[in-house]
């Protein structure tokens, strides 16, 4: 029978009582044994299977009533606002199975260029888990292009830096002839997206499980939960540098010089790189039973996510509270324990929530306020969630994890829109004949008929397909999204019309092309990507150069 304190794993813990710890960590162990207890995916086709496009394409997000009335302004009743961050669904990934590894969950991703590394650990007593790096170069067909399994650890928290990999998590130290403790540390080189099992480092350190890590510099911050220790490591061969000792620590964030970890016993601590306290901020909330919590820095903030009472925002320099954010969301059928924040992440000035069977959320973050705006339309419960750039992740326990464009316009698409007026109008968005309208943005919409002439330029989606009239026209300049894979639009081109684009254009669902109809390219790198069909009803013209990227013209 296994002992009670190997058991305890990072989404469930057996003991209530938490207590500061006087005494230092062991000192940790470094040893090289590549090859044991880890199995390397080499069928490509399983990779391969386990990208799934099924829900592919524009998401919707439920907004809050109250606040989407004050973000709109007086628009009410049918005239419903086309809405702000015009998100598309890219792919989820299937978590991995394996021989005794079918109950896997992801835990965290790390994000660094071309590449997301996602880590796994499995619910329950066993110490199963997985790394997956997915190249996501290509934003409409993210890759599997490495998988390791390991048969006697759980991987809760995942770093990238300098062509390594680095895992926190946890082993059955009284099962394992080599494990000193049950906290686990490892360093694994990665290549092109290849992960090297015969280039790897692993070390152990005091406390129940590895929680959380990151890389800074020369050092590796590593936080254990009961009973443990945030420990730097020497980056370069992993030895132990300093250490701290702390009651239950969930997580860790950096923000330049400064280091803030998340007690579950207490609240944050701000750490110098020494890991000397510089400032404290007490948090009396119920932070679960070694439940998934992370925390991350926003511009002079901290935000943490405090389980049912959402995600608590405080000044990083003083400590003093600002507000809280609440969970925009109560499913039916839900139970009120798996409501929870169970992560944060911040991106410029955006706020994702990762609620558990509450959804993904997001809010908007501005110098002196945060204003929720709705939870985005994902499956699965999240339980934790990274952005950087144009890309979140979001993962999804036993869903796997999702990958989401957040579509902003590029500077240069905004210099070049920058003379038309923002479209402020309705989701169900019409021109009149004889019309003639332009703007600039970045929406969502649910329809769009044009019986006139549009140019939209920015960034767009659209849910439920764009008609363009006879003899109409419509140009788009930038990227627009129609439809989702299981939900396919169409775009429409009526006889004698012209569909005008220089950027992006991807269609779930098929381009009909009508007598007389044209569709017009400009520049050299716009792409079409039409998932369904291009059907040509008559005498067309496609001209221009571009990339035809499932090859339906």
């Amino acid at each position: 029978m296994r002992s009670t304190l190997s058991i305890r794993k990072i989404w469930f813990l057996a003991i209530f009582a938490v207590f500061m710890i006087a005494s230092c960590s062991d000192k940790t162990t470094i040893f090289e044994n590549p090859e044991d207890n880890l199995i390397k995916e080499t069928d490509q086709q399983k990779l391969d299977n386990s990208v799934n496009f099924d829900r592919a394409g524009v998401l919707d997000i439920y907004e809050d009533p109250a606040t989407s009335a004050k973000r709109y302004g007086n628009m009410t009743g049918k005239a419903e606002p086309a809405g702000d961050y015009p998100l598309t669904l890219i792919a989820q990934i299937s978590p991995p199975t394996f021989e005794n590894g079918e109950n896997l969950a992801a835990t965290h991703v790390a994000l660094d260029g071309d590449y997301g590394y996602v880590s796994y650990n499995t619910v329950g007593e066993d110490f199963v888990g997985t790394i997956d790096v997915i190249d996501i170069s290509d934003p409409y067909n993210p890759s599997l292009t490495s998988r390791v399994y390991f048969t006697n650890a759980d991987l809760n928290s995942i770093a990238y830096d300098g062509g390594y990999v680095y895992v926190a998590g946890g082993v059955d130290a009284e099962q394992s002839v080599t494990a000193t403790s049950n906290s686990l540390v490892a360093k694994i080189a990665v290549n092109n997206g290849r992960l090297n099992t015969s280039d790897i480092t692993f070390g152990f350190q005091e406390g129940d499980n590895a929680t959380d890590i990151q890389v800074v510099g020369n050092a590796v911050y590593v936080t254990s939960g009961q009973e443990g220790f945030v420990v730097a490591y020497d980056k370069s061969d992993m030895t132990a540098l300093n250490e701290a000792a702390f009651s239950d620590l969930r997580s860790i964030a950096v923000n330049g010089g400064d280091i803030a970890v998340l007690d579950a016993a207490q609240g944050v601590s701000v750490l110098d790189q020494s890991l000397s306290v510089k400032n404290s901020i007490a948090i009396d909330s119920d932070f679960g039973i070694d439940a998934k919590r992370t925390l991350d820095f926003s511009g002079e903030n901290i935000i943490v996510s405090e389980g049912n009472k959402g995600a608590g925002i405080y000044n990083a320099t003083t400590g003093s509270f600002v507000e809280h954010m609440p969970i925009l969301t109560n499913p039916e059928n839900a139970e009120p324990g798996d409501i929870v924040t169970n992560g944060v992440a911040v991106n410029e000035d955006v706020l994702l929530m990762a609620n558990g069977a509450g959804g993904l959320s997001l809010s908007e973050t501005r110098a002196d306020n945060t204003t929720g705006v709705g939870v985005i339309e994902l499956t699965g419960s999240i339980n934790y969630v990274a952005s950087k750039g144009d890309y979140v992740f979001a993962a999804s326990g036993r869903s796997g994890f999702q990958i989401i464009k957040l579509n902003r316009p590029s500077e240069s698409l905004v210099e070049r829109c920058e003379d038309l007026p923002s479209y402020n109008g309705t989701s169900n968005y019409s021109v009149s004949n004889g019309e003639q309208e332009a703007y600039s943005g970045s929406k969502r919409f649910n329809s769009i008929a044009v019986d006139g002439s549009l140019l939209l330029c920015g960034t767009w989606t659209v849910s439920n397909g764009i008609d363009i009239d006879d003899n109409s026209v419509f140009e788009m300049n930038g990227a627009i999204t129609i439809g989702r894979q299981y939900r396919s639009r169409d775009v429409v081109v009526g006889a004698g019309s012209t569909l005008r684009i220089e950027g992006n254009i991807i269609i779930y669902g098929d381009l009909i092309l009508e007598d007389g109809a044209t569709v017009e390219f400009l520049g050299e790198s716009s792409i079409a990507a039409v998932v369904g069909n291009v059907i040509k009803n008559g005498d067309t013209t496609i001209s221009g150069t571009f990339n035809d990227y499932f090859n339906r013209f």
